[in-house]
Formats: C-alpha cells, structure tokens, sequence
C-alpha cells in the first residue's frame, strides 16, 4: 500500500503541475477560437501536430533509458552525464539540418508561404530537447514540487505572452496609430506570434532548469552509450507511431479532407484540434500518471510482488477514466462553451469517440511495462508499427469522405489494437494478474451509459433534464463501483475512512 501511496502521491504532483499547465493552456481555447480565423486556428493547429514529430527525433527515447539505466549500479554515476552530452550534441546536429529543410517541411506541411513558422519551431523543439532530461532528473529524484513549480512558470509565460501579443499589442496600436511599434507590429500574423510566445516560454523554462541541467560532469561513456542507445532507439520508432496516432492524423485531415479549398481544409483541421481537446481530461490524467508512474514501476521491479502492484494500480486507473469519461460525456453541452466560436461545435460528435480512444492509450502506457523492463523495447516498436498503419490506413481510405470523424474513428481503433497486442504479448512474456474481465465490464458500462442518455435526451429533448438524468447515471455508476470495489477502496487512505 505504501507503494501506490507514493505513486498516487508522485502522479499527483506530476499531476498537478500537468493539469494546471494544461488547463490554463485549455483556457486559451476559448480565447483563440474567439480572436483567430477557423483557417489561422487550422494553420496552427497544423504546426503543432508536427512539433511532437519533430520532439521524438530529438529526444529518440533517451529519457527511458535514463530511467532505465540509472537503475543499474555500476552506471549510476555516469548515466546523467553521458545522456546530457549526447542531447546536446544531437540537438545542434538535428537543428541544422531541419532549418536548411525548412522549405521542404513547410511544403509538406501546406504552410509553404510560412516557412518562418518551421523556423522558429526548430528552435523551440531544440530547446524543449535540453530540458528533457533535467525534468527527467527531477521526477527521478522524486521532487514533484520543483518540476510543477517550473512547468506551471512556463505556461504562464507562454499565456501571458500570447494574451500580449494578440490582444494588447493590437487594442494599444489601434489606439496610438503613429507609434514606432505599429512599424514592426502587424495584426494579420497571429500564428508566428502565438509560437513566438512559445518559444519564450520555452527558453524560460530552460533558464530555470538550467541549474539541474548543467549540474552534469564533461565526462562521456561510450560503452554505456552504447548500451543506451540499443535500448532507446526503438523507442523512436514507438515515439513516431506514437505521434502519427496522436498528432499527425491533423496534417494528414489538411492533405486529404473533402472540403473544396484549402482554407476550408484548414477549417476541418480546426474544428477537430479544437473538439480534441475536449478529451483534455483524461489525456491530463494519463500524462500525470505516465510521468509518475515510470520512475516507480522501474524502481517497483526491484522489489516483491511487483505483478501484483502493477494489476492493482491498473485497477484504479481503470476506474478513474472511466468515471473522467462520463464526467465529459454526460455534460458535453457545458465543456462545449470553452470552444468559443459555434461553427466548431459540429465536431462534437467524435468527442466521446477520442475520449474512448484515450483511455486505450492510459491501458495501454500501463501495459507497456512489460517490454521496458524485459529491455524488448523492439517489442514496443513493433506494436506501434502496427498501431500506426491502421491509423494511416483509416485515414488515407476514409478521411476524403467522412472527414475528421475518419480521424477520430481510426485514433480509437488504433489504440484499442495496440492495447490488445500489448496485452495477449506482454501476458506471455511479463505475466501480470490484471482483473481484465472486471476492468472491461466496466469500460462497457460507462460507454452504455452514456448512449442510455443520449436515448433519454432523443425521447425528452430538454438538455437541462439529460444533464440531470446524466447526474443519476454517474452517481450511480460510482455507487456500483465503491460497492464492488469496497475492499480495495477501504484499504486506501481518507477514502478508507468512510467506507468501513
């Protein structure tokens, strides 16, 4: 017990900072889709879709190794200074190389008229590389505090700039038309301004972790490098079907959408970023649990009974998603509000689909454990493959006729593919007692609860009613679950108490 009172305690933290890191990002929401176009909201949404991409070539999977390899003994000492000297001679490497392409990628991108966007990309991507691994040292080190204090730092930042440079630098040029910032300033490029912002806060962020990061000795292990690098280059290829299934499927909606134009194209693109986000809760939810729980499964496989804790965090996991799942769901006409311009709310259809295709994903980072440990991290890769070309498939065969709902649809078959591999594979390599029956009765219930409303509001079409009777149903699925979970949940601390 002592040891999911720590991860509940790590995820929390992680959590905490990722949760009001994201959702005072989520709160920008509103507030682009309110200043920008649908077509400039589509333009940036693109080139965030291809900024993870960029993120898993430069990091390559070095933060698990980090993980992994600082569990080792004999290399203890020499782990953080190697991986720090191969991130920064990497970083300038790549970065070269993508800036003398930056043409090429903006092509690709359909943003060729804005090659400085792929620019100024380089340069927050580079810098987001060197911080990788002081975060990493942070959440292995176990202090939480430091880590949110800066991500939350960082964020602000980025806010602040944003609200500075696409709300305040225009009201003060509108009303002091001849000053000498209207020179340099201009209200019609909001995307490069929104991503200047960003990338000020990232070097932000690198300043304040700038202590942890130089804290490294000039002294390289080639041998352990080595090593490394045998266990985290798959990891690349699992990052990239990892962000084909995550990210890219919005580039490939600008490539293949139906709409007749390409600002029509960038619209689609849009409309989907914006109803994607409305699966923030439970995509916050998993990334807090993945940052605190792979530090503590790595360290967990040292000790006893590790299978055992690893089915019972699955558990929780499980019945926290699903319940963050009807929380979104069954109250979907209140979170549409934070997308503040209606004609995006027609994409409100494929939310429950991504909410289900992110609950996949967390089961599946849970799964995951099995080949990290057993360094089969090919295995990972293997999966990944897999779990890519459906999405790719889907998209290619389906987006130039239902669209963005294509996209949603083919996230969510991928996901729940790659979970089952990982699963049936990992049970015969790393068995592990999941509950896998009980967990997957419940993962049914919450999705037939949510289509018994969506029949209760087709037979009373009151939205303020469904709500309500959307209430009855989520506080009865969670009386269902503390009565048939009663003993696990009384051996938990504060919910303990009020169960005996």
């Amino acid at each position: 017990m002592s040891s999911l009172k720590s991860l509940a305690s790590q995820t929390f933290w992680y959590g905490a900072s990722s949760i009001a890191a994201r959702f005072l990002s989520y709160l920008l929401t509103p507030y682009l889709t309110a200043i920008m176009t649908g077509v400039d909201y589509g333009e940036m949404s693109i080139v965030y879709a291809a900024i993870p991409f960029l993120n898993v070539i430069f990091t390559y999977g070095l933060e698990t190794a980090f993980f992994r390899y600082m569990q080792k003994e004999q290399y203890k000492g020499q782990v953080y200074s190697t991986s720090c000297m191969s991130i920064i001679v990497s970083t300038a490497m790549l970065a070269l190389v993508m800036y003398l392409g930056r043409d090429s990628i903006a092509t690709l991108l359909t943003i060729k008229n804005h090659p400085e966007y792929v620019t100024l990309s380089i340069m927050i991507i580079s810098i987001d590389a060197l911080t990788a691994l002081p975060f990493a040292k942070l959440r292995l080190e176990g202090r939480p505090l430091k880590f949110a204090a800066i991500r939350i730092a960082g964020i602000l930042i980025n806010i602040g700039f944003v609200v500075l440079f696409l709300s305040i630098l225009p009201a003060f040029k509108k009303a002091n038309p001849h000053h000498p910032i209207s020179i340099f300033y201009r209200e019609d490029e909001s995307v490069k301004y929104y991503i200047i912002a960003n990338l000020i806060a990232s070097a932000s962020t690198f300043l304040l972790l700038s202590k942890t990061f130089f804290s490294f000795s000039w002294k390289f292990d080639l041998r352990l490098w080595k090593e490394m690098m045998t266990y985290s280059l798959p990891l690349i290829i699992v990052g990239f079907g990892g962000v084909i299934n995550e990210t890219f499927d919005r580039v490939m909606l600008g490539w293949w959408s139906p709409a007749l134009t390409p600002d029509a194209k960038k619209l689609d693109v849009g409309i989907y970023s914006a109803c994607y986000k409305l699966s923030l809760l439970i995509s916050l939810f998993v990334q807090a649990f993945r940052m605190g729980a792979e530090p503590f499964f790595f360290k967990q496989a040292e000790v006893g009974n590790a299978q055992k804790t690893y089915a019972r965090v699955m558990k929780f996991f499980v019945i926290t998603i699903c319940v963050m799942f009807l929380v979104v769901v069954l109250y979907l006409d209140v979170w549409k509000n934070f997308i503040r311009n209606p004609i995006m709310w027609q994409g409100l259809k494929v939310v429950p689909v991504l909410l289900l295709a992110n609950m996949f994903l967390g089961i599946y980072y849970n799964l995951s454990i099995w080949y990290k440990l057993s360094n089969r991290t090919m295995a990972g890769a293997y999966i990944t493959i897999i779990g890519a070309a459906i999405t790719l498939l889907i998209n290619y065969f389906f987006v130039p006729h239902f669209s963005y709902v294509a996209c949603a649809w083919a996230t969510c078959i991928c996901y729940a593919t790659m979970m089952i591999i990982s699963f049936i594979w990992g049970q015969k390599e790393y068995p592990v007692p999941y509950a896998w029956k009980k967990l997957v009765a419940y993962i049914v219930i919450v999705v037939l609860l949510y289509f018994i409303q969506r029949l209760f509001y087709f037979i009373v079409p009151n939205k303020l009613a469904s709500m309500a009777f959307g209430t009855i149903l989520l506080l009865g699925y969670i009386s269902f679950i503390l009565k048939v979970e009663k003993k696990e949940f009384q051996r938990l601390p504060v919910i303990g108490k009020f169960l005996k």
